[in-house]
């Protein structure tokens, strides 16, 4: 990278790439009773710092130190989550408490260990049975909280209020007139407004407990890959509607490329499969309303998408970038924006067979 696009990195952004070199202090490992020696780096993931471990008697662990932008007491969120669907005998990673019972432990920030669960986890989903599993195993969560009463901890309002995204991206336009990059921004930035002045409104629908964050990497498959087993990445637990959940889901699994490649397309047999396996172990949970909007929601959130990715491009602040590929988070923002826009089309294109589909999945 070159020194001028250096400085043009927010000193935010440095400080995330700085956690790679955290190293776990030895009172961390001593309240969790973890082996010495045992850890190893975990090179997956943007958001906490995380390794594999094993406990002193040989269980295997995950442990992690909670980026600053989650509360410490986002873990009473997942506590109280995954007691509920082990309650309801669904595999999930647990807490593990310190020797002295506390769920997390304060040391130069927020450390916490859970158990860890064996199984594959994947970039893209490869096949139709993939989708179909995926599909199963978020109704079969969204099955299971629907009867859990719990106040959140940790908050996320205006996570997916699209036009407060579209708002913040014209701000970041009429704000960063000088950006390096500027004019090969805002011409993306006029496509991403362009097809969000498209868009239906979504009805109004109830709001449940949801996992937050579905993207398929997100998801634990058995080493055949032919059953999913569990969600990971429980910070951000939430309440929503499920059209905007199982939207950032279907984005995200039916695009068997990157969010970044120049290859994103919307493989509509995914998204057949992944509504079918959704509605086997979700009858009866959601209203015909809530139903009739999944196709319009996965719209809506690539497009969202498309529009925060392309205010991260104008202001650099996204802590998650490839430095390998790219000389700037500006310049994988806008790649990112591309893929996005990429997928939006594909869906709109096949709008329409997607809510068929989603009708008859319904109706089955």
């Amino acid at each position: 990278m070159s020194q001028a696009a250096r400085r043009a990195v927010p000193a935010i952004m440095r400080r995330m790439s700085a956690t790679r070199a955290i190293i776990p202090p030895a009172a961390v490992l001593r309240a969790f009773e973890l082996a010495d020696g045992s850890l190893e780096r975990a090179q997956s993931g943007l958001i906490n710092a995380t390794w594999y471990a094993r406990s002193r008697r040989g269980d295997a662990r995950v442990l992690q130190r909670v980026n600053p932008i989650f509360p410490a007491e986002v873990n009473l969120d997942i506590a109280a989550v995954t007691d509920h669907l082990a309650r309801k005998d669904l595999v999930t990673p647990r807490l593990v408490p310190t020797s002295d019972g506390a769920l997390w432990l304060e040391h130069d920030g927020v450390w916490r260990v859970l158990t860890r669960v064996e199984g594959v986890c994947r970039d893209a989903l490869e096949s139709v049975p993939q989708a179909r599993a995926a599909g199963r195993l978020i109704a079969e969560f969204h099955r299971a909280v629907s009867d859990l009463e719990h106040t959140f901890s940790s908050r996320r309002p205006g996570v997916h209020d699209t036009p407060r995204h579209l708002r913040t991206l014209r701000e970041a336009l009429a704000e960063n007139r000088g950006h390096r990059h500027y004019d090969a921004i805002a011409r993306l930035a006029e496509r991403v407004l362009e097809a969000a002045a498209a868009l239906t409104p979504l009805p109004s629908s109830p709001e449940r407990i949801v996992h937050g964050d579905p993207k398929i990497s997100n998801l634990v498959f058995a080493p055949d890959l032919g059953r999913a087993i569990c969600l990971i990445d429980l910070d951000t637990l939430s309440r929503m509607p499920v059209a905007l959940e199982l939207g950032d889901a279907l984005r995200s699994w039916c695009n068997p490329a990157t969010e970044d490649a120049a290859s994103a397309r919307f493989v509509r047999p995914f998204f057949d499969a992944a509504i079918a396996g959704y509605a086997e172990a979700a009858q009866g949970l959601l209203e015909a309303g809530e139903w009739s909007a999944i196709p319009r929601g996965t719209l809506t959130i690539s497009i969202e998408l498309a529009a925060r990715f392309c205010t991260d491009a104008l202001r650099e602040s996204y802590f998650g970038w490839n430095a390998a590929r790219y000389e700037s988070a500006s310049a994988h923002n806008q790649a990112r924006v591309h893929g996005q826009l990429l997928l939006a089309a594909g869906i709109r294109a096949d709008l329409a067979a997607l809510e068929d589909a989603t009708a008859a999945a319904f109706a089955a």
